[in-house]
């Protein structure tokens, strides 16, 4: 979750002025967090048994307007009762991490992933997007190597993961389907050498950069097992005090327990 978090910091500058290189600072003075985040920490709260999925999604999205939220969602976060609207934009995976920390078994995660999806992005690519981010989460939890990762979503899911950053880098482009979004953020951690590198992987590709930056650091959070300090601290600056108190109740149920205790310091410096 707070993998996801950072990647959405990370990301959120280079959204609207895409980038192909690696070598660029990740945390200026454009860079906070966006809908990807509230959403995410919505999610989460969810799970905490706060409330269901769609009045989180809701509450959230009214409490932190203005974060770049999409037209179709904002129009049904606005109502009341408005049924999903059928998208298979990635807005579905982007919000996802915590349900592979909540639960201990595949089956669970993926049930649930399609839970968290169904309200909003009712199409199958919808939900697909949100099952295979999950997966991929878990299954790096549960300490899967990345070829296993791989094999397993890509077996799955129908997926593409046998390219490389290298190889989708030079024609990549915008693209805020789950289609053709989430296999090239699955594969940005799968070519990396540490949490950081799959952070830059995904915002190098040039296209939904906070999103696919968000589920590439999630997964690489469960694999890597680490987050550089520079990034908690940037979480912690950004957040607000209701989205961090939140994420750190999340962390104290169900949260990696190096990880944990690096947060608690940060709360109380």
């Amino acid at each position: 979750m707070l993998g996801a978090i950072a990647g959405d910091i990370a990301g959120s500058a280079y959204e609207s002025r895409p980038t192909k290189r690696k070598d660029i600072p990740l945390f200026g003075p454009l860079a906070t967090f966006t809908d990807d985040t509230v959403l995410t920490v919505a999610v989460a709260d969810a799970l905490l048994g706060e409330c269901n999925y769609e009045h989180a999604l809701r509450t959230y999205t009214r409490r932190h307007p203005l974060r770049g939220y999409g037209g179709h969602f904002l129009q049904w976060a606005a109502a009341s009762r408005m049924r999903p609207y059928n998208s298979f934009g990635n807005g579905s995976a982007m919000r996802v991490s915590p349900v592979a920390y909540a639960f201990d078994s595949e089956d669970d995660v993926l049930r649930e992933a399609a839970r968290t999806a169904d309200c909003t992005h009712n199409h199958p690519e919808g939900i697909k997007g949100a099952q295979a981010t999950a997966l991929a989460v878990f299954l790096a939890r549960k300490s899967e190597n990345k070829e296993s990762i791989r094999r397993h979503v890509s077996e799955r899911f129908g997926y593409d993961l046998s390219r490389t950053v290298d190889e989708i880098r030079p024609g990549y482009a915008f693209d805020v389907t789950c289609q053709g979004s989430v296999p090239e953020a699955i594969i940005a951690f799968l070519d990396s050498c540490s949490y950081e590198d799959a952070v830059r992987n995904a915002i190098s590709l040039g296209g939904d950069s906070d999103t696919q930056a968000c589920i590439a650091g999630a997964i690489a959070e469960a694999h890597y097992r680490d987050i550089p300090a520079e990034f908690l601290r940037q979480i912690r600056t950004q957040l607000t005090e209701d989205l961090w108190d939140t994420t750190l109740r999340f962390y104290r149920r169900c949260g990696i327990p190096a990880i944990l205790e690096r947060i608690q310091t940060l709360d109380s410096a």
